[in-house]
């Protein structure tokens, strides 16, 4: 309970026991536009995307990982601020380019780029395209010499264990992504071996949800470990060092959020480590995250629509569940599951009932539980339930045409006015 507060109070408001984003009530909100639906605070993005640029050194900038939430509205933000964009599919480099992001400013990852992918992007123009195989770099090779051009490449660097951490620990293991750092060597022989490929930096490939800064502090030196390694293998400075994204957001009760001042103080400390050296000199330092910027700003409405008794056992049945939000089911990585911060958003001061009660959707599945066992106030039918933590990886990672249910609205919230980004479709294709 104390959670939901905290993140209401940090990231939206309250007035007369309800939410309120930037003066308007939710229930205006929901009222307006139908339950269940996705509503974004802009001024919470704006938020986290300053802390984080205050934790940052001068050579730093930020990429905005589009697979977090791809709404044009979120990269138009970014873009306007300075950042450029981490795309990982051809249809997130159109929409990028839609969104008006110079091409010299989107850097493409992602471990499975086709022949067709890489030859669009190469040919439209592409700032970095980050190699993740042997064979991928052969394809860059062949394809920039087939249309005449030079293309920048970053290799994606699987690390050795010692630098892992978070709550999804990818990195320092077989893995799709990235090269092993073991095979870096080889990786860098191919491209100087190609004159139509540009060695232009490294990103690491480590982990996500990473809550503690000194695990990042671990990972980002172990990052210029490989990234000075490389460079003068390749007798060259070093253009651009990715230390990818991984910072996380507080999804529980007992988690905390990252420590940015020990980050700041933790990165002071690393660009000090590497003054004066002639490899590293001019290297542009970047972070690509998403949930981090865009997480904090959502919340997933969705109406009560029945509650029921069964044997024993009370259920809050909404209209609104998994096929809008995986994540908040436990769906979406999580080996025990475990509930996203809930909260009744039009009994926000309420105390809470002296029964647990179990939020769940209006799929035919089982799977289709928000909230077990949660403590809530004293539920009635046509009451607004929010799942918090909803801007990144919500929306866009679930399974919206199961059942085909109407695909939920999204509402973009900005200097007190409230507007619709992405209309309710009757059902996903």
């Amino acid at each position: 309970m104390e959670h939901v507060q905290a993140l209401v109070d940090q990231h939206f408001g309250r007035s007369n026991d309800e939410l309120h984003i930037q003066g308007l009530a939710i229930s205006e909100i929901s009222e307006t536009y139908a339950t269940p639906l996705f509503v974004y605070n802009a001024e919470a993005i704006e938020s986290q995307l300053n802390s984080l640029r205050q934790a940052l050194p001068s050579r730093f900038n930020v990429c905005y990982s589009v697979k977090a939430n791809p709404n044009p509205i979120f990269m138009k933000l970014f873009l306007a601020q300075g950042c450029g964009l981490e795309i990982a599919s051809i249809g997130e480099y159109q929409r990028a380019i839609q969104a008006g992001c110079p091409p010299e400013n989107i850097l493409f990852a992602g471990p499975g780029k086709t022949e067709a992918e890489l030859f669009e992007v190469i040919s439209q123009g592409i700032g970095e395209i980050h190699a993740e195989s042997l064979t991928e770099l052969e394809r860059l090779g062949r394809i920039s010499r087939e249309l005449g051009k030079q293309t920048h490449v970053a290799v994606r660097v699987n690390p050795t264990s010692e630098a892992q951490g978070g709550a999804m620990q990818m990195g320092g293991k077989p893995a799709p992504f990235g090269i092993d750092e073991e095979n870096l060597e080889q990786a860098l022989d191919v491209i100087a071996a190609e004159s139509h490929l540009q060695f232009h930096g490294i990103h690491l490939f480590v982990g996500t949800q990473v809550l503690k800064h000194e695990v990042l502090i671990t990972q980002y030196r172990k990052g210029l470990e490989i990234a000075r390694h490389a460079a003068e293998y390749m007798d060259t400075p070093l253009s651009t060092l990715d230390f990818g994204g991984g910072l996380g957001i507080p999804y529980f009760g007992n988690e905390s959020s990252l420590d940015l001042e020990g980050l700041r103080l933790g990165l002071q400390q690393l660009m000090a480590e590497i003054d004066g050296d002639p490899y590293l000199a001019k290297t542009q330092f970047l972070v690509e995250p998403g949930r981090f910027l865009v997480g904090p700003c959502g919340v997933y409405i969705a109406r009560v629509n029945d509650i029921k008794v069964s044997r024993g056992k009370k259920f809050a049945i909404l209209d609104g569940g998994m096929h809008h939000h995986l994540a908040a089911s436990g769906n979406l990585g999580q080996v025990i599951k475990r509930n996203y911060p809930v909260a009744v958003l039009n009994k926000l001061e309420q105390h809470p009932a002296e029964e647990a009660i179990d939020v769940v959707g209006p799929l035919c599945t089982p799977l289709d539980t928000l909230a077990r066992n949660v403590s809530l106030p004293e539920l009635e039918i046509g009451d607004l339930v929010g799942i918090f933590q909803s801007g990144a990886y919500a929306r866009a990672a679930s399974p919206m045409g199961f059942l085909s249910h109407p695909v939920p609205p999204e509402v973009w919230v900005e200097r007190g006015q409230a507007i619709l980004i992405n209309e309710r479709k009757p059902y996903a294709h």
